[in-house]
């Protein structure tokens, strides 16, 4: 197994994030992907792994997604962080990271850089695919990684269900574009969702009700 992926479960939302490195890379360099309220868990494995954060990618800039983004640096320094351009102006406003909505509002640092759809990240020997998944939020990427079958689809779609398409900044039309791109993907990709446990794309196209035609 040279890919990991390690999920901490954090904040009252029950925020999946994510640890991911290649077990088989001397240099120790690892990706936290979200970073959520209470974050500690997940930064106490990373020091007592002895892993080394490049990056911190953000599926999208919802609060329980992003609360934990200053603490972070507070522990591990400078860790570089990305989300999409359509998010820009998410993390330090309340209103669109909709923590206005559920207080304590959240202010997080601005993301450093942006990423787009089809880019290419290297990690290790790996490489993942940047796509752009909107509907739930107008920025919500997922990380795919064709080689180790594995796909990070934020709070895109979830076992048995989808991210809600009932905020301010969420569009029904796109999550039904989105959902049919990611049940395109291999049977066997392993789904690691924003809340709730892993599924594959095989499972979700047999059961998921959401990603039926005329579902919603």
């Amino acid at each position: 197994m040279a890919l990991v992926t390690k999920a901490f479960v954090l904040g009252d939302f029950a925020t999946n994030c994510f640890v991911v490195w290649d077990d088989t890379d001397p240099t120790k360099t690892c990706w936290i992907v979200d970073c959520s309220y209470d974050p500690e868990p997940m930064l106490d494995f990373i020091e007592g792994a002895g892993l080394k954060p490049s990056l911190c990618i953000l599926t999208h800039c919802h609060c329980d997604h992003i609360a934990g983004l200053a603490r972070m640096r507070l522990r591990l320094g400078p860790v570089n962080t990305l989300c999409h351009a359509a998010e820009a102006g998410f993390n330090e406003d309340p209103n669109l990271n909709l923590s206005a909505f559920i207080p304590p509002a959240v202010s997080a640092p601005p993301p450093d850089a942006y990423v787009a759809g089809g880019q290419l990240l290297e990690l290790g020997s790996h490489y993942f695919r940047v796509l752009h998944t909107p509907g739930h939020s107008p920025g919500g990427i997922t990380l795919w990684c064709p080689e180790a079958s594995v796909a990070m689809v934020g709070d895109t779609l979830m076992a048995g269900s989808m991210g809600r398409i009932d905020f301010p900044t969420s569009d029904p039309a796109l999550m039904r574009r989105t959902l049919e791109t990611l049940m395109h993907l291999p049977d066997d990709t392993r789904i690691l969702s924003g809340h709730g446990p892993e599924t594959t794309v095989a499972a979700e196209r047999a059961s998921n009700p959401c990603v039926r035609p005329g579902a919603f």
